[in-house]
C-alpha cells in the first residue's frame, strides 16, 4: 500500500474544476478526521490576497486557517503561464522555493493537497514544467478531467505523460458532470478512460453551478468520490 503525506492535483486543461476538486477533497478529509492542508505554489491571474483567486477558494473549501499568502507564496496578476507571469513581473521562482513553501504548510498539517496550474506541460518555474515539479514532490498524482467528448484523448495523454515523467497516478476525477446534457459520450467516457488509460476513475463530481456553497462541494466529494482512496494514503 502506498503511504504519502499528500497528493498532487493536476488537470487535463485549465478551467476543468481542479481547484474545486482539490479544495473539496481537503475539506472532506478534514471532516473525516484527517488534518489536511492545501498548497498552491504558484498562481497567475489573481494575487494570493484576492479571495476570488485559487488560493482564496482553496482556503474556504478546505476550511483551514492558514493565510492565503502561505497557501500560495508566489502569485501574479497576469492570466498567463506561471513561468511567463513570473518573468514579466521580474521574479524568479526556483524548485527550492516551491519545496520550502510546501514544508511550511506540511509542518502545520498531517496531509497536504497540492494543486498545480493548468495541465502537466504548463511552463511553471525556472527550467521546469508542472510535471517536473510534481515529480520533485514525489506525491501520488490525481488527474481532474472534463466529462464531455474529447476527454478520453486528453486524459489518456495526461496519464501516459505523467507516467513517462515518473509520476504515480492515483486516479482520475471527472469534474462538472451534468453541466451539459448527458449523452453517450459522457456516460461511456469513464469506462473508456479506465480501459485505455489503465487508471481508476475515482468518481464523478457533479456540476454545482458558477457559484457554489462550501458545504455542497464537500458533500459532493464525500458522496461521489472514492475518498477512501485518498484517505488511505494518509494512514500509516
Amino acid at each position: 500500500m502506498i503511504v504519502a503525506d499528500g497528493i498532487f492535483v493536476t488537470a487535463t486543461d485549465t478551467e476543468v474544476g481542479k481547484t474545486v476538486a482539490a479544495g473539496g477533497i481537503a475539506g472532506a478529509l478534514r471532516l473525516s478526521g484527517i488534518d489536511a492542508g492545501v498548497y498552491k505554489p504558484l498562481q497567475s491571474g489573481h494575487l494570493a490576497n484576492d479571495p476570488n483567486g485559487d488560493a482564496g477558494r482553496l482556503k474556504r473549501l478546505a476550511g483551514v486557517d492558514d493565510p492565503r499568502e502561505e497557501i500560495c507564496p508566489y502569485s501574479f496578476s497576469e492570466p498567463i503561464a506561471p513561468l511567463l507571469a513570473a518573468e514579466r513581473a521580474g521574479r524568479t521562482v526556483t524548485l527550492q522555493d516551491v519545496l520550502d513553501g510546501y514544508r511550511r504548510i506540511r509542518e502545520k498539517h498531517s496531509f497536504v493537497v497540492v494543486e498545480g496550474a493548468g495541465g502537466l506541460a504548463v511552463p511553471y518555474i525556472e527550467g521546469m514544467m508542472v510535471a517536473d515539479v510534481a515529480a520533485a514532490f514525489g506525491l501520488p498524482l490525481l488527474v481532474v478531467a472534463r466529462p464531455n467528448l474529447g476527454t478520453v484523448n486528453h486524459t489518456v495523454l495526461t496519464v501516459e505523460y505523467a507516467r513517462k515523467k515518473g509520476l504515480r497516478v492515483l486516479g482520475v476525477v471527472i469534474s462538472g458532470y451534468g453541466k451539459q446534457p448527458t449523452g453517450t459520450a459522457e456516460e461511456m467516457n469513464p469506462k473508456l478512460i479506465e480501459q485505455w488509460g489503465q487508471v481508476p476513475v475515482l468518481g464523478k463530481l457533479p456540476w454545482l453551478g458558477e457559484t457554489y456553497d462550501t458545504h455542497d462541494v464537500r458533500t459532493a466529494v464525500a458522496t461521489h468520490l472514492d475518498l477512501e482512496a485518498v484517505a488511505s494514503l494518509a494512514r500509516t
